[in-house]
């Protein structure tokens, strides 16, 4: 049997991150936390999220909410909410923490993004989102400003994912086909995603048919949307500095780097070249 007494926190950052007014203050994982007794609820200061990674637990807090934990759950605290969570007696418990500060997360709040009638949602599966998390930040223990931006930046990108995957799971059965063609038009980079045609054979509607409701419910064609999620692939790709243009073209699925710069200008407004010294602050 495991051993479930030890603590182990591995921090992710040896300093906290700033852009601006936004900060992120830590990360890391951390197994066998100790459990926040309920009857002694913990109030923080700062914003955060914690991804459930093994984990048999409780959550509970002083607005009424109550639930058990399980591996693939979010938590997500707010600055002054009485909150308590761990694992139940003799459990495992292995989470991921990021903690916040800063005018973003105060916007988010203001803005209903962070919910604190929804405090805890979910995620799976596990290892995806714990590769996700885990890469999202830099191995320099010294980042620069640039790393900082880019880190700053996936860390945004990963939390409203999270988010997204919550309100995806409590859509209706009658928006089933468009959650779906929208997962398999936008695909991932280096996997060949289909065409709007094979999409609407998935989903059991005619092309025709498929492309008007597309279109009604998000204002461009499949074919527009599919070239788009590419080319944003292609950015943050190119952002992270993980790929070369022909890489790029090569794995999103265009013939070659001029067909991948056109499409990306249409799309962008400027050029690969022109997008990376941008990014890079050249």
């Amino acid at each position: 049997m495991a051993d479930i007494s030890t603590f182990r926190d591995e921090p992710w950052l040896t300093q906290s991150l700033s852009v601006g007014e936004t900060t992120i203050l830590a990360a890391g994982e951390v197994r066998n936390v100790r459990a926040i007794d309920p009857e002694a609820m913990r109030i923080l200061g700062s914003f955060g999220f914690i991804y459930m990674v093994n984990v048999d637990g409780y959550y509970v807090d002083e607005l009424g909410h109550a639930c058990d934990l399980q591996s693939g759950d979010v938590v997500w605290i707010q600055p002054n909410i009485a909150h308590a969570y761990g694992p139940k007696k003799g459990r495992q418990w292995t989470q991921i923490y990021v903690v916040l500060a800063g005018a973003q997360w105060e916007q988010w709040a203001k803005a209903g993004i962070l919910d604190s009638k929804r405090p805890v949602t979910r995620a799976t599966p596990v290892e995806f989102w714990r590769e996700r998390l885990h890469a999202t930040f830099p191995s320099d223990p010294a980042p620069t400003p640039a790393a900082a931006m880019r880190t700053l930046g996936g860390t945004l990108q990963v939390m409203l994912d999270l988010l997204a995957a919550e309100s995806e799971s409590r859509e209706s059965p009658d928006e089933a086909w468009l959650v779906r063609s929208q997962r398999l038009l936008s695909g991932r980079l280096g996997e060949r995603s289909p065409t709007p045609q094979a999409v609407a054979r998935e989903v059991g509607l005619s092309y025709e048919s498929f492309r008007k409701k597309f279109g009604e419910r998000t204002g461009e064609s499949p074919g527009r949307y599919q070239k788009r999620r590419r080319i944003e692939q292609a950015c943050a790709a190119i952002y992270q500095g993980s790929h070369s243009f022909k890489g790029l073209a090569d794995e999103l699925g265009f013939c070659d780097v001029f067909h991948f710069s056109k499409t990306f200008r249409q799309v962008v407004g400027e050029t690969p070249s022109d997008f990376r010294r941008r990014a890079r602050g050249e």
